[in-house]
């Protein structure tokens, strides 16, 4: 330690190190700004700055039922008496209490222009006009009665508030926000029945379970409503302070002149109008969203609506799940219910938050009956004393007149009739209208009603039952008087949302070709032609890679699809995971979707959402089938898992999915076929080979097979020169497996070999596709049925060189049967 003179003194200097000066002094200035700025109190719910906005307006006198004033005089008076920081600060705050998008009840009444959703600025505060809310005097109810403690300001000049005797759980009403040092509070706004009806609940019970509480308040309650999406992350912050929810804007879907619309009508709290219209705006722009040909937004004074305007056959759904995941319409709240008590940050749960609101109203109202309690008996000792003085009136008047000053007839009054100083300064002043016969009776009666009020205050000083009674009026008046609707509606949870919902669930053709090539074209490309039309090109050119198009069905984006391989292995992806591509474009090599072995690719697809209850019959080149129930394959790997056991030099072909009590239709390229009762195949586990299905005569191959369930339709036979024939399945007589079988269709020089067999009916379409990728759609009315030894009528007229190579049926539309492609 060192000594210094400066100035003729002697100055003692200890060295400190600058850590610790910095640790010290970053401490005090973080609980300056935790206490005294940014962290609201957990009994009143206020921030210092909110309160003497509070305090002060109400000294002013500028309550609900007064007229306006400015709110720089405001704003003046706060600076001045109690908040030295800027006008700003100050004035922003109120903006907040006013404005009816931020508080769930504001605490403000506002004249003027004070911001809007969109984002706009309130006017300066020369421009706009305050007062308080009705709702406000609960919060300052009885301030006047001793109820809080003051304490001086910052220039010592007068006091404030240490904090509000309010009536009022406004913490978790209105909820509140603010970052402060090291720690921050987020609470959103809560419908103020359901918290009365949680006060009430616990006021009666301290023991309530978590889940009776949850039920009367079941979730927040935001000012500009909105969806909230799941109670888990709500239910988490009631019981530990800490959680999160997921708020949703509200859109309708309305039909409109120009087709399909968007109306957003809520949005999620604390969301900026504008900002989110570019936003969308700028989704469009880069493509990200599809889809929207316009926004407007047509808001006014009776509430939001923005119209956002979609193209024709756009599914609006898929459009809402994309603004919902990217734009602040789907918004997740943070909860972090920290608050002050007695100057210290705590992290309170919700019972804790209304615990200790009613432990704060047992106080206000304990102050304030002991404060009533000393003016009742200040009261009644004056109101004795008149009455003595009554009742002695003539000798006292004769006491008073023959006194020289005040003094000495007030010591003549206490010597004379034991009256204490206050009694006898009461009657000195006491006007001479009281000696009246009338107002004698009055005094009795005031006697009479301060003392039963004195024996009411001590009752309820001494009796918790009947405080608690108190709190429960207080509370009932409360709830009579602003109880409202709740705002905020509460669905179930989006947390299951996955790639799906972003993809409209539209009807598409899946192709794939020999080569390995897949992809899906929307349906509607397809229009119906007549039969013998030329067709359509549904890929480019594939004579220069030798490929063929394999396999061809009509399936939802939504659905799964399940590939089945020549090795016998299984693989599945959803069908919005197939590459869309243009009607005459190749497609995408499969092996980039699969991770498919050397030597294996891909023989048949399958669609389905549902595998209970089904089973799964497959054939093999050789003609071999098996049947295996379906829900075995229902959870399979990203690397595939094994679906039959084969034989050396024979392969998987075919597959297809059945109910267990279905007939089997298999066909060759040799123009034989069999027809055989699924219940002749048994059912067998994944590793198992199978069993035979139809014997085959030299160099002929299994090229389809059929699982029928509905007897009264046809089968339609094509074959490779571009000739068909429908035949009834009851010209096949139901036989046993194994047999040779009998004949399908000629396979003549001018038929050709058979290339597929398909189930028809008269609302049906049926697809072909030549080798070269063309496809024709013909009704397949235009197809009559002929017997099983006839040889058939042309179904497409192919190009010179070319080959069918698979027909595929498709459910026919009204809409779609009416239209002819060019």
């Amino acid at each position: 330690m060192e000594f210094t003179q400066e100035k003729g003194l002697y100055l003692r200097i200890a060295p400190v190190l600058i850590e610790e000066e910095l640790k010290d002094s970053f401490l005090d200035y973080a609980m300056s700004v935790v206490v005294s700025r940014a962290i609201p109190d957990v009994r009143d719910g206020l921030k210092p700055v909110h309160r003497r906005i509070l305090y002060t307006m109400n000294q002013l006198g500028f309550h609900y039922n007064k007229p306006y004033h400015k709110s720089v005089r405001i704003v003046g008076e706060v600076l001045g008496k109690y908040h030295p920081h800027g006008d700003q600060a100050v004035y922003n705050t109120m903006v907040g209490m006013v404005q009816l998008f931020s508080k769930r009840y504001p605490l403000l009444d506002g004249q003027g222009n004070w911001g809007s959703v969109d984002g706009d600025n309130a006017a300066a505060m020369r421009y706009t006009e305050v007062r308080m809310e009705k709702i406000t005097q609960e919060l300052l109810h009885d301030i006047d009665k001793n109820t809080v403690d003051f304490v001086p300001n910052f220039d010592e000049s007068t006091v404030e508030p240490v904090i509000l005797p309010s009536r009022l759980p406004n913490f978790i009403v209105n909820g509140t926000s603010g970052i402060a040092v090291g720690m921050a509070t987020s609470v959103p706004p809560h419908n103020l029945t359901e918290v009365i009806n949680g006060c009430l609940a616990l006021l009666k019970n301290e023991n309530l379970s978590d889940e009776e509480l949850f039920q009367l308040i079941p979730a927040p309650d935001f000012p500009t409503g909105g969806i909230i999406c799941g109670k888990a992350g709500i239910l988490k912050a009631y019981t530990t302070g800490r959680g999160n929810l997921i708020l949703r804007g509200v859109v309708d879907i309305e039909e409109t002149k120009k087709g399909t619309a968007l109306i957003i009508k809520e949005l999620p709290y604390q969301v900026n109008k504008s900002e989110l219209i570019i936003k969308i705006a700028d989704l469009v722009k880069n493509k990200v969203i599809e889809g929207i040909t316009n926004i407007r937004d047509e808001s006014d004074k009776s509430g939001i609506r923005v119209v956002i305007e979609l193209k024709r056959n756009e599914t609006p759904q898929v459009v809402l799940n994309l603004l919902y995941k990217h734009t602040s319409l789907q918004s997740s709240v943070g909860i972090l219910m920290l608050a002050l008590l007695d100057n210290r940050p705590i992290v309170f749960t919700l019972r804790q938050v209304l615990t200790e609101f009613l432990l704060h109203r047992q106080n206000v109202i304990t102050k304030r009956s002991q404060f009533a309690l000393e003016k009742a008996l200040s009261k009644e000792h004056i109101l004795i004393g008149f009455g003595i003085a009554l009742n002695n009136i003539d000798e006292v008047i004769s006491l008073i007149k023959n006194s020289d000053n005040s003094d000495q007839a007030a010591a003549k009054l206490n010597s004379k009739f034991m009256l204490t100083q206050e009694q006898c300064k009461a009657i000195l002043e006491m006007r001479l209208q009281r000696l009246t016969g009338l107002e004698q009776e009055k005094i009795n009666s005031e006697l009479k009603d301060v003392q039963k009020e004195i024996s009411y205050l001590r009752s309820l000083l001494s009796d918790k039952n009947l405080l608690k009674r108190e709190i429960e009026e207080e509370l009932l008046q409360i709830k009579d008087n602003y109880s409202d609707e709740r705002r905020t509606r509460i669905e179930g949870p989006v947390d299951n949302v996955t790639e799906a919902d972003f993809i409209a669930n539209d009807e598409v053709v899946v192709t794939l070709t020999k080569k390995g090539y897949i992809k899906r074209v929307e349906l509607s490309v397809y229009n119906v032609q007549h039969r013998g039309g030329k067709g359509k090109m549904a890929m480019a050119s594939l004579d220069d890679n030798d490929d063929v198009l394999q396999d061809m069905f009509v399936a939802r984006n939504h659905d799964e699809l399940l590939f089945f391989t020549n090795l016998g292995r299984i693989y599945n992806i959803p069908v919005y995971q197939v590459p869309e591509a243009s009607r005459t474009a190749k497609g995408r090599a499969i092996v980039n979707l699969l991770p498919l072995n050397p030597n294996e690719y891909v023989v048949k697809l399958l669609c389905t959402k549902d595998l209970d209850d089904k089973n799964l019959v497959m054939l093999t080149k050789k003609g071999i089938i098996k049947r295996t129930l379906a829900q075995e394959f229902g959870n399979i790997r990203s690397t595939g898992i094994r679906a039959i056991t084969l034989n050396e030099s024979d392969e998987l072909v075919f597959c297809s999915l059945s109910s267990g009590q279905d007939t089997i239709v298999i066909a060759t390229a040799k123009g034989q076929g069999i027809r055989f009762k699924e219940e002749e195949v048994r059912a067998m586990g994944r590793q198992a080979s199978g069993v035979i299905g139809i014997r085959l005569h030299e160099d002929d191959y299994v090229i389809g097979m059929e699982v029928l369930s509905d007897e009264t339709q046809d089968i339609l036979f094509a074959t490779e020169n571009g000739y068909g024939k429908r035949v009834k399945i009851s010209d096949f007589r139901i036989a046993h497996r194994g047999g040779y079988g009998v004949r399908t269709i000629p396979t003549d020089k001018r038929n050709g070999q058979v290339i597929g067999l398909v189930v028809v009916g008269d609302n049906m379409d049926i697809l072909l596709i030549d080798e070269h990728g063309k496809i024709i759609r013909l009704s397949s009315k235009e197809i009559r049925t002929l017997g099983r030894q006839a040889k058939g009528v042309r179904l497409i007229k192919l190009d010179s060189g070319s080959k069918l190579a698979g027909a595929f049926a498709v459910v026919s539309s009204e809409k779609e049967s009416q239209e002819v492609s060019e």
